[in-house]
C-alpha cells in the first residue's frame, strides 16, 4: 500500500485559506467494518500569521508528529491517517480506527519523544465514512 496523498486549497467560515490534504489508498480499512471510529486531533496554534498558517517552528512539529504517528500506523495498522486540514490558526488530523484504547496506546506512543503539545482529542462513530467521503469533494483532479 503507498501513501497517496492529495492537496486542495478551501476556505474556512471567515474566509481564511485552508489546506485539505487527503489520502487515497484506503480502501482496505474504508471495506473494513470494524474502522468505524473516527477521531480527530486538533492543534489550535495562536502564533499564526494573518493568513492563518502555522510559523515555521509549529509547522515543523507539526510535521514530526504527522511522521511518527504515520511510522506508528505502518508497523501496526490499528488505525489509518485520512487527512489532514491546516490553516485558520489551527491544524487537525482525522483517523478511522478500530479501537480507541489501542488508538490512545499508539498516539502516545508515537508523541513520546516530542514535547507536550496543545492537542484536543475527540472521537465518533462514523461506520459510513461520512467526514472522509465529504474531504474528498475538496479534491481537485
Amino acid at each position: 500500500m503507498t501513501n497517496d496523498w492529495w492537496t486542495s486549497p478551501a476556505q474556512a467560515d471567515d474566509g481564511r485559506l485552508i489546506m485539505v490534504s487527503g489520502r487515497r489508498d484506503i480502501d482496505a480499512f474504508r471495506s473494513n467494518p470494524r474502522f468505524s471510529i473516527r477521531i480527530n486531533i486538533t492543534w489550535e496554534y495562536s502564533d499564526a500569521p494573518d493568513a492563518g498558517m502555522p510559523c515555521d517552528a509549529d509547522a515543523a512539529l507539526m510535521e514530526q508528529a504527522t511522521d511518527s504517528l504515520q511510522a506508528i500506523l505502518k508497523a501496526d495498522p490499528v488505525a489509518v491517517l485520512t487527512g489532514i486540514y491546516t490553516g485558520a490558526g489551527r491544524r487537525d488530523w482525522v483517523f478511522y480506527t478500530l479501537s480507541t484504547h489501542i488508538f490512545q496506546k499508539k498516539l502516545n506512543e508515537a508523541l513520546a519523544p516530542l514535547p507536550l503539545l496543545p492537542l484536543q482529542i475527540t472521537a465518533e462513530n462514523d461506520p459510513g465514512w461520512e467526514e472522509y467521503a465529504e474531504m474528498r469533494l475538496t479534491e481537485i483532479e
